[in-house]
């Protein structure tokens, strides 16, 4: 069974769990703007990411098995991938981290990690600024049109990342997005995607925490003489169960949808290619970026390990690359828009720092 020993290891290891975990929102995000049901692509996405969790443990863990994320996936549409992640980020950041620093027997740098934890705060702080003013500038945009005929007196543009024909940021190329998306959000309030991301939050805060109990039993619940279970057993329990309840949860959306999503079925399902291997692509980004963010923490502390929380570093510029999230935006939101990636970079940096070694 492969253990990262060092610090160092541990660091890398969170790194790129990072850029990982970062990335599979935005492949989510791009087969839903291209009209693909959510609940199609989060089941091709469970297959993949229990196929990560089994892969890590067969080859990695070397263990002989005895038998013994769809929240933030409609609050995407609703508020944007940008903003979902700052603001799941941060509340996973802010109750996960504080637990799993007592959990770990404090074995962080308090004076460094907490700091760490306040910049997340401040940059959630910044995103919501953000949010606010990225809304204001697609108003003003929305407002140049009378009506859809209007759409023609717009610079056209291939867009090759959307199938869309607009110029990114402009009117035209949001009321075109619109059209084309699975999940239809003009006219509906932003209030239940916000409120669908602070659960998705609370969410995110207490799987690592109950992921480091796991494996390091610090409540004592084991008897005498059963041994902990090791990072890659656990890690293969945990994406059993996410698979199992995203399966009865999205079969169960596939007939009874919600949010206003058309009816489907498993036949069309099964019968639906459509992005499918981006889909497949993601479930295997967020598997591994889920297994090395649980072996670095159990080296450098889950603590420590909350860093790959800043998810919106890595979010925000596939937002900007490939769907052109902020394209002809104020120079306010531009301003807002650095402050709040410099602050995330920045809590980065310091709660890595703040790592301990695990004894």
């Amino acid at each position: 069974m492969y253990m990262i020993e060092s610090k160092e290891g541990a660091i890398i290891c969170m790194l790129l769990a990072l850029l990982f975990l970062g990335t599979w929102p935005a492949i989510m995000t791009l087969t839903e703007r291209r009209g693909r049901l959510p609940q199609h692509i989060y089941l091709d996405y469970t297959l993949t990411n229990l196929l990560a969790a089994v892969t890590i443990a067969f080859t990695l863990g070397q263990i002989v098995l005895n038998l013994g994320t769809l929240a933030t996936q409609y609050a995407w549409a609703f508020v944007g991938l940008s903003v979902t992640e700052v603001i799941t980020a941060s509340i996973a950041v802010v109750i996960g981290t504080t637990l799993n620093y007592f959990l770990d027997d404090r074995i962080n740098r308090a004076e460094i990690l907490f700091p760490g934890i306040a910049c997340f705060l401040v940059a959630v702080c910044f995103g919501s600024a953000v949010y606010k003013s990225n809304e204001d500038d697609n108003k003003s945009k929305l407002q140049e049109f009378k009506s859809l005929e209007n759409v023609s007196s717009f610079q056209m543009e291939t867009n090759p990342a959307n199938g869309l024909a607009q110029e990114k940021g402009s009117a035209a190329f949001l009321i075109e997005l619109e059209k084309q998306r699975a999940i239809k959000v003009t006219g509906r309030s932003t209030i239940i995607g916000l409120a669908i991301t602070f659960f998705a939050g609370i969410c995110f805060s207490l799987f690592s925490p109950a992921f480091n109990l796991a494996t390091n039993d610090q409540w004592h619940t084991l008897k005498h003489g059963v041994p902990k279970l090791n990072v890659y057993t656990a890690f293969f329990y945990f994406s059993v169960s996410a698979f199992v309840s995203a399966l009865i949860l999205n079969i169960k959306f596939l007939y009874w949808p919600v949010l206003g999503l058309p009816r489907s079925s498993f036949k069309a399902y099964l019968n639906d290619w459509n992005g499918r291997g981006w889909s497949l692509l993601a479930g295997l980004l967020c598997g591994f970026g889920n297994g090395l963010q649980f072996m670095g923490g159990q080296t450098a502390s889950y603590a420590a390990a909350g860093a790959v929380q800043a998810l919106p570093l890595v979010s925000t510029f596939w937002g900007i690359m490939l769907f052109g999230e902020y394209r002809r935006s104020s120079r306010r939101t531009y301003i807002l828009l650095t402050s709040m990636l410099f602050m995330f970079t920045v809590a980065v940096a310091v709660l890595m720092t703040s790592s301990g070694h695990r004894k």
